[in-house]
């Protein structure tokens, strides 16, 4: 799927609508979007379905970490149960690689899994199905009490663009990343709130990973907090039976972004 609306502070300058509205933009418009009205039809970041791409992950042998998805949100409202469940169907099937579902409205994703858990026939999110939530500032914080509602093995914030400080609530939660913004008109990020956020998982023994500073593009400002890298990620469900030649991104719909390429990859999965 791809299109989305926003919602907080942390959608005003998003990358996936800007690669929509340029880059894109023919190919989306050539697409129904799933609220068919004609708003919508003129509008390349309304929402779409792409169900012929769906089970890609089923056609990769190699072990992949795939980020589900980066030009939409599993859980926005337009996308309807049955196609989450479809996707579902596909991570559970594919379950030799890692996903990372991330999304700002994790109150959907924890009455997902509560209706459809049997359908699914599993009581808890499997350990290879990492789910997160956007957390960009102190505003937001209420989304980590909904993401603590999931029933996930591996639960994890995304706290980036980072656009003030936050006292997280890091009970239940596996895994945190901070990131300054970058592109155009990019917000700079206090390098203190980043630290805070670092010590906070420190203290309670939780992965942390610095992406970057952020600035005009991602690379601007670096990724080193404090003279180093912070690259640490959850233990459960690591790729480590694959030895990291064998690890490659795939080119789905926008250029793939490797977190950490010295462990992990991650594929954008866009559909």
């Amino acid at each position: 799927m791809t299109g989305c609306t926003k919602v907080s502070a942390g959608c005003d300058h998003c990358y996936a609508e800007r690669l929509a509205r340029i880059r894109l933009r023919t190919a989306y418009l050539a697409r129904r979007p799933i609220i068919d009205s004609e708003s919508n039809r003129i509008d390349p970041f309304a929402v779409r379905l792409w169900p012929e791409r769906l089970d890609q992950p089923l056609r990769w042998q190699d072990h992949r970490m795939v980020f589900v998805n980066s030009m939409s949100d599993l859980f926005h409202h337009d996308i309807p149960e049955s196609f989450v469940l479809q996707v579902f169907d596909v991570m559970l099937k594919a379950d030799w690689h890692i996903y990372q579902v991330l999304t700002k409205r994790p109150s959907r994703a924890a009455r997902f899994w509560k209706r459809y858990h049997e359908r699914l026939e599993r009581s808890e999110v499997p350990p290879h199905i990492w789910i997160g939530t956007s957390v960009e500032n102190g505003d937001v914080s209420y989304r980590i009490r909904h993401l603590q509602l999931v029933p996930a093995s591996v639960r994890f914030l995304s706290c980036e663009p980072l656009l003030g400080p936050i006292a997280l609530d890091v009970d239940g939660i596996h895994w945190v990343i901070v990131g300054g913004e970058s592109g155009p008109g990019h917000r700079v990020m206090s390098l203190t709130w980043a630290r805070d956020i670092r010590d906070q998982c420190r203290r309670a023994q939780i992965p942390f990973f610095f992406k970057q500073v952020g600035g005009r593009t991602p690379k601007s400002g670096g990724r080193l907090l404090d003279g180093r890298e912070w690259n640490q990620v959850p233990a459960v469900g690591r790729l480590r039976s694959v030895p990291p030649g064998h690890l490659r991104t795939r080119k789905l719909l926008v250029n793939d972004v490797s977190l950490n390429p010295s462990e992990n990859v991650v594929c954008r999965l866009d559909s």
